[in-house]
């Protein structure tokens, strides 16, 4: 039985008590040993921490903002499904795209706004954001390689959302469990989740006892060998 009732819970446990490495370390023990995306993904803001429910994006590369002779209905739309992708975006859930090259921004200001009102928990792209300042004002929880202007509007499109994607080779799902701070940015496949985060729990209200007893003067070794934990 989970220690917390429900997605809230959980995430503010993980706010108040866990750390990304923690849980990281524990899949690993659970054999998800390729689980945290690139470090080059980091957080705006030093502080931000993200953690929620997976809301997967789909983006491309395209070369025209609007394709007049085309194939393809989703070539004439600016932004391709964007809009539609960013107003699906529940309470505790995290946008993360990936999908296109990096020569264009993928989050913004504005963005932010729209996520903000619909109680989303953060954002992850796998490539730049934009509206640095703006996204700082706002404290919402953005995880890019980093700012950049350069607008997506000639560039990309959202091409589907709510669908598997990958980003550095870690699949993503959705409602799988994206949890970042300034350390990395890690995905909790959603059937493993109870698991990695009762042992995260474990363990770090088991660090604090060792803490206190390295604080009180016990030795590393005994330490070790009264807790197993170090």
């Amino acid at each position: 039985m989970a220690i917390w009732k429900d997605d809230k819970e959980l995430f503010s446990i993980a706010k108040k008590e866990l750390f990304v490495a923690l849980v990281g370390d524990v899949l690993d023990k659970l054999g998800y040993q390729h689980q945290f995306l690139s470090p080059q993904l980091k957080p705006v803001n030093n502080d931000f921490v993200v953690i929620g429910r997976a809301m997967p994006v789909l983006e491309a590369d395209v070369f025209e903002e609007v394709v007049e002779h085309t194939n393809n209905p989703l070539m004439k739309k600016p932004f391709g499904i964007m809009f539609e992708a960013l107003d699906s975006l529940q309470e505790n859930e995290v946008y993360i795209c990936s999908g296109s090259s990096p020569r264009y921004a993928l989050w913004g200001g504005l963005m932010s706004t729209r996520a903000m009102k619909l109680k989303a928990a953060g954002a992850v792209v796998n490539g730049y954001s934009r509206d640095t300042n703006e996204i700082l004002s706002l404290n919402f929880p953005t995880f890019s390689m980093g700012g950049y202007a350069q607008d997506q509007g000639p560039r990309g499109k959202v091409i589907d959302y709510r669908v598997p994607i990958e980003v550095d080779g870690v699949r993503v799902n959705p409602g799988d469990i994206v949890y970042g701070d300034r350390d990395g940015v890690l995905i909790v496949p959603q059937e493993v989740a109870e698991k990695a985060f009762t042992g995260a729990i474990e363990k770090a209200r088991g660090e604090q006892l060792v803490k206190e007893a390295l604080e009180a003067g016990m030795s590393t070794v005994d330490a070790f060998a009264k807790f197993g934990i170090m």
